[in-house]
């Protein structure tokens, strides 16, 4: 009996988790399709989610419905704005309300929110985008069809973002990393919420940063009366980075705005109140510091917010000869002197005004003091301040817990006054600042992470009434030397505007290493195998500047410039650079050109002018130049051109090759080859004997290249070699695969020696005859490994047939000489041969026919002459008398 209760148990315990399991597959499209219809009824904007899923479990006995990735986007006029995107929306409800038709009420109880951003903004109509209500015509207390009902009990935001932006105003709040959640019965008018909040804040206005990550955290119970729109603090516990605040009093809105009673204050007069408005990155902990004195914030609110009116405020903040020491560290800060007030009196916004009566501390025997006063603060800010004191910079980190890997050094000194609105800023009306003091800068010296050195000897900074003069800038670092003087003109625009930092600068040097100026980073790779790569250089945005320079001696990479004048212009990420002059290579260069790096990636457009550089060590040492012409690296002499080229920078601000345009007109001076160093030459040498490249005189060779997309192209030119003419042209590319032809005009002589055995059996009216001889060669494969191949042996083929028909002419024109010399010789005198009369040719042919004809029958005349035996002469019989 018992295991049969069990048996039964168990099945109905299965049941009931399978049920729990099944149940919201059932159930899911109905919820999904109640919330989607509730939303497009009380919305309007587009609103869509991925998916929704019903769990049983997540909140049990309680169901669980879950939106991932739920967005609202805004229509006209905030058309494509992304209002609301949530990555998870939960929300909590009895197990009951699933089981509601399609039109009753479903009860909330509870919501959730993860990974979300939320995007308020104003437009210069003042409407806000978050106003997507579908308006209903119906009076505000009927809700008798309403399909929800937020009967919370609590809820919970995580890692929630919040913007909110006023085009009018210029106001930039951002709160990130909010997490907040909260408990109470919000079906009672009338409850205690108790919530827990944390965030961080950044407040900017109108292009001003007056906080950045400023860390808040707020536990409080909040007193609310729902019927009232009344908000109370009840007992609450804030923290401004580590400053503790106390809240009490109220917040309630009305009709045309919110009505404001708050009081708050820091809950003890400890020091200690003062380190913990400092952010917790640069504080370190307040544990153990000895402190002396006190440190107040007091403050109210009280008021009407409208959209004309604030509440009338009034904040101290107050110290009085105080100090502090950390722990560990060796000096103390002491007569620390704080006493500032920000107050509006009248309602009005404007009507703010910020008092710092006096800011003062000591620092062993240096005593620093500043005071300020800004009024009219949203129309047209005044601003009227001065700075008087010293500080000796070494003892910042034996006072104050500054994160450094190596101690600053130096002394600081100051005594300035300026006062000055931020329209005349903003307009550049510099005849409406006023600026009077001095700013000096003594024996500083900062050491970075990688051990590099920055020492300044002397700086020294002029206020005068529009302008900011820099008189004085002496620095060293690594192995270079600068002195900079010059004039701001734009010193309060780019503190307080995002101005451009405008001003006019001369720069000198001894020397200046330009490796000094980049920086490196650790690339994000292997930790085990950290290396240094240089950073991807910018021209700052902000500078907008002329420098004129000049320096005895300039390194940049393994080149060493001398004499090095020129003006740079700064201006939109752009340097342009003028008349700029080097000597180098036993010569000099002139350049003129600009580098941008306003887009993705850095550009250069430059021309450049060689004057009587050394042609070996331009085209070895400049990378650039020797993949233009890597074979000029051989010649010996000198070198006058003109450069045209541009294309991008890479990271580290050199040429990317692959990108280069341009052209470049060159004549080379007194110059000569040294043909063993190159394996092209040898190779070259190996094929054409007739050459000594050693010999080869380029004097006053001028050469045209252009190059395009990695290609090299040269234009055909002549060298001369003894009395062979060569022509030389074709292409090589960056990768140094390459196709040239060479054309040589080369007399015969030069070909070898069964050509010259030949030669030898000409007349010398013969042998001047010989035309020159077309050879032509052929460069393919790379510099390191080319391949030569001539036509050398059919041009010799050539001679020697032209050659051996001169013999044959000759031989033919001795033979009839011969014939005719024969002829005459044999005739007697007075041989009664019958004579004929001559046939007179009259044509071309038949001269030609005639003449054939009769050194035909006088050759066989001769030959019939050589070949017979002659006749042995008979006695003459004797006559008898």
């Amino acid at each position: 009996m018992l295991k049969t209760i069990l048996k039964i148990i168990a099945g109905l315990l299965l049941l009931f988790v399978v049920a729990l399991f099944a149940i919201p597959y059932f159930f899911k499209d109905q919820i999904t399709a109640k919330i989607t219809s509730i939303i497009n009824e009380k919305v309007d904007a587009k609103v869509s989610f991925k998916d929704a899923n019903l769990s049983l479990f997540k909140n049990f006995p309680n169901a669980n419905l879950t939106l991932d990735s739920l967005v609202i986007i805004n229509k006209a006029p905030f058309e494509g704005d992304t209002l609301l995107a949530i990555g998870e929306l939960d929300l909590k409800m009895s197990v009951k309300e699933l089981f509601k038709d399609a039109n009753e009420t479903m009860n909330i109880q509870g919501i959730g929110t993860k990974n979300g951003v939320v995007n308020i903004l104003f437009n210069k109509d003042g409407l806000g985008n978050y106003d997507i209500a579908i308006k209903d015509d119906k009076p505000a207390t009927d809700n008798k069809d309403s399909n929800l009902s937020l009967n919370i009990q609590n809820y919970k935001v995580e890692n929630l973002r919040f913007k909110y932006y006023d085009e009018t105003s210029k106001i930039k709040l951002v709160l990130d990393s909010i997490n907040h959640e909260g408990t109470g019965d919000f079906a009672a008018s009338k409850l205690d919420l108790v919530t827990k909040t944390t965030t961080k804040v950044s407040l900017d206005m109108d292009k001003v940063n007056y906080m950045k990550n400023v860390a808040l955290t707020l536990d409080a119970v909040l007193g609310i009366d729902l019927e009232a729109s009344k908000y109370t603090f009840k007992e609450n516990k804030a923290l401004i980075n580590q400053l503790p605040l106390e809240f009490d009093g109220f917040i309630q809105l009305v009709d045309d705005g919110q009505v404001y009673d708050l009081k708050f204050k820091t809950p003890t007069s400890s020091f200690k109140n003062f380190l913990g408005v400092i952010p917790a990155a640069y504080a370190a902990s307040l544990d153990n510091v000895k402190t002396t004195g006190d440190f107040t914030i007091v403050g109210f609110a009280k008021g009407k917010y409208t959209e004309t009116t604030v509440p009338k405020f009034n904040i101290a903040i107050a110290s009085n000869n105080a100090s502090f020491q950390y722990p560990d560290l060796p000096k103390s800060v002491q007569n620390i002197i704080i006493d500032t007030k920000i107050i509006n009196e009248t309602g009005v916004l404007n009507d703010t005004y910020v008092n710092l009566d006096k800011l003062s501390f000591k620092i062993d025997q240096d005593v620093f003091n500043a005071k300020a006063k800004v009024t009219n603060v949203t129309q047209n800010a005044i601003v009227d301040a001065a700075l008087k004191g010293t500080i000796n910079l070494g003892n910042l980190s034996k006072a104050y817990p500054i994160k450094l890997d190596k101690p600053l050094s130096g002394i600081l000194k100051a005594d300035v006054t300026t006062k000055f609105d931020m329209l005349s800023v903003e307009k550049s009306q510099y005849q409406n600042i006023n600026n009077a003091g001095t700013m000096s800068l003594s024996g500083f010296k900062y050491v970075d992470e990688n051990g590099k050195a920055l020492n300044i000897s002397n700086a020294l900074v002029q206020f005068n009434p529009s302008q900011v003069n820099l008189k004085q800038f002496n620095a060293a670092t690594g192995k270079s030397d600068i002195s900079v003087t010059g004039i701001l003109e734009n010193f309060y625009g780019f503190i307080f505007k995002n101005q451009e930092l405008k001003g006019n600068f001369n720069l000198s040097s001894n020397q200046l290493a330009v490796s000094d100026f980049m920086t490196t980073e650790t690339a994000k790779t292997d930790a085990k195998t950290p290396q240094k790569d240089a950073e991807a250089m910018k021209i700052p945005a902000f500078l907008n500047c002329t420098l004129s320079a000049k320096a005895n001696t300039v390194l940049y990479d393994n080149l060493t410039l001398k004499d090095v004048s020129g003006k740079l212009l700064v201006k939109d990420e752009k340097v342009t650079m003028e008349n700029v002059k080097t000597s180098i290579f036993g010569g000099s260069i002139g350049l003129n050109g600009s580098v941008s790096t306003k887009g993705k990636v850095p550009t250069f457009d430059m021309n450049l002018g060689l004057n009587q550089v050394d042609i070996a060590q331009t085209f070895t040492q400049l990378d650039m130049m020797k993949k233009i012409a890597p074979i000029a690296g051989i010649i010996n002499g000198k070198l006058n051109s003109t450069i045209k080229l541009n294309g991008n920078l890479t990271d580290e601000m050199s040429p990317d090759l692959t990108s280069l345009t341009g052209d470049l007109l060159g004549q080379l001076l007194s110059t000569t080859v040294n043909s063993k160093n190159s394996t092209l030459l040898t190779a070259l040498s190996s094929n054409v004997k007739f050459l000594d490249l050693d010999k080869i005189n380029l004097n006053d060779i001028k050469a045209a290249i252009t190059f395009k997309d990695g290609k090299v192209s040269v234009k055909p030119f002549d060298i001369k070699y003894k009395d062979i003419k060569a022509t030389i042209g074709g292409t090589h590319g960056f990768d140094q695969s390459m196709n040239y032809s060479l054309k040589f005009d080369v007399p015969a002589k030069y070909l070898g020696t069964e050509a010259n055995a030949l030669i030898a059996k000409l007349t010398p009216t013969d042998a001047a005859k010989l035309e020159n001889i077309p050879i032509n060669a052929l460069m393919t494969g790379n510099f390191s490994n080319p391949k030569i191949s001539t036509d050398m042996k059919s041009a010799v083929t050539n001679l020697t047939n032209q050659l051996i028909q001169q013999q044959k002419e000759q031989l033919v024109k001795k033979g009839t000489s011969a014939l005719t010399d024969l002829l005459n010789k044999n005739k007697k005198p007075g041989d009664s041969t019958k004579t004929t009369t001559p046939v007179i040719p009259t044509t071309k042919e038949e001269v030609k026919t005639q003449a054939k004809e009769e050194v035909k029958a006088k050759a066989t005349d001769l030959i019939n002459g050589f070949f017979k035996k002659k006749k042995t002469a008979e006695p003459k019989a004797e006559t008898t008398p």
